[in-house]
């Protein structure tokens, strides 16, 4: 399957470089293109991610690289990834805005 980012995980993607880069600039890099090719490699074999728990029914899965979450839902042909974020945040406020 095709793995596409949108944009909210793309700007996700910026901030963790920007805070990593603040102390290591090169390892800034290096772990935004980890985090980049794991969430390529979830096209290969989606339906072996769990879904998130209570959030089922909408049907977003995660899977884990380092401290952070790769958020992804699987369309019919296509992995979007939704949003990434280390794994200390409130993720259900930041995905599920009430």
């Amino acid at each position: 399957m095709i793995v596409v980012f949108t944009a909210q995980a793309e700007t996700a993607l910026e901030r963790i470089g920007d805070h990593i880069a603040a102390d290591n600039p090169r390892r800034a890099l290096s772990f935004i293109r980890e985090l980049r090719e794991h969430a390529a490699r979830i096209g290969a074999a989606p339906e072996s991610y769990p879904l998130v728990p209570r959030f089922e029914a909408v049907g977003i899965c995660r899977c884990v690289h380092g401290n952070y979450l790769i958020f992804f839902r699987v369309g019919r042909d296509v992995v979007e990834i939704i949003h990434v974020l280390h794994g200390a945040m409130d993720y259900e406020s930041l995905l599920f805005p009430r």
